[in-house]
């Protein structure tokens, strides 16, 4: 048995492996942003989808190796109200502006859902210091019409998880907290189809993994080929049995998947292969 599969179900029995991330906070672009970080190695970015920062037992596996950092994005949590980001390449110059102050010259990057769109924005303003791009079900392509995430809890599981009955139960949301973020999330979300995101794709230099569960019902595991079609150096892999929150559902699968390529990029084990399910 691996080392990773040992500290997982240590998680899993409740011993909370996410201790090992310590909070910190920094000043960028006039925002207050925190973090969480852990591990050493080469760093690993993340940006969060649209529920906000959430440590999942991927971060835990993926610190044995890289050193994590997991960003809040402003208006998000505890932090301020964001009324000063209008749009999603503002939301990722920002980033890119909060990396820097941390003193973070080159990194690999990955987003999840929403923040897979502002990682992508990221990697097309700043292409000399993203080493590689994961992009877990990536919120940037949506099918016309898609209706945004809902914000009753119960209602959200049920999107977010395949087996919403095996998560362990997710804190309350301060109601304030939810209304902030939702109204944020609706102005910086953008078009199902992003004409101008999708246009600049076919310049992204950085190898890139996009991940789907193949029981998303968050949004379509299908909605893949788009970035397969569109980015340069791109991999699609799709992930057995796991919902929209993979990295929570499935954290040994991706976390294989993901070191894998992050240790390969170009050289990727599967990229000779357009989709594989990851068992």
């Amino acid at each position: 048995m691996s080392f990773a599969y040992f500290a997982l179900k240590r998680f899993l029995k409740g011993i909370e492996v996410s201790e090992a991330f310590r909070e910190g906070f920094v000043e960028a672009d006039g925002f207050h942003i925190r973090y969480m970080e852990a591990g050493k190695g080469p760093v690993l970015v993340h940006l969060h989808g649209a529920g906000g920062l959430r440590l999942s037992p991927a971060h835990d596996l993926l610190a044995r190796n890289y050193r994590v950092i997991a960003f809040e994005m402003p208006g998000f949590g505890a932090s301020a109200e964001n009324t000063k980001t209008q749009s999603m390449p503002e939301l990722a110059a920002t980033m890119a502006a909060v990396a820097d102050k941390l003193g973070l010259d080159r990194y690999n990057l990955m987003g999840t859902s929403f923040g897979g769109k502002t990682a992508l924005w990221l990697a097309l303003q700043q292409p000399e210091r993203v080493l590689a791009l994961i992009l877990e079900a990536p919120a940037a392509i949506r099918p016309e019409g898609a209706a945004p995430p809902p914000s009753a809890p119960e209602e959200l599981a049920r999107r977010l998880y395949a087996y919403p009955e095996r998560q362990p139960p997710s804190p309350p949301v301060d109601p304030a907290v939810r209304a902030k973020t939702q109204k944020l999330v609706a102005r910086l979300r953008g078009p199902d189809r992003d004409r101008d995101l999708e246009t600049q794709l076919p310049q992204l230099k950085a190898a890139t993994l996009v991940v789907f569960g193949t029981r998303d019902t968050m949004i379509p595991p299908e909605m893949g080929h788009f970035y397969r079609e569109l980015i340069p150096n791109c991999h699609l892999v799709f992930v057995y049995d796991s919902g929209h929150a993979i990295g929570a559902e499935r954290p040994e699968a991706f976390v294989e998947v993901v070191a894998d390529f992050l240790e390969r990029h170009e050289a990727f084990v599967i990229s000779r292969t357009n989709t594989v399910i990851h068992p």
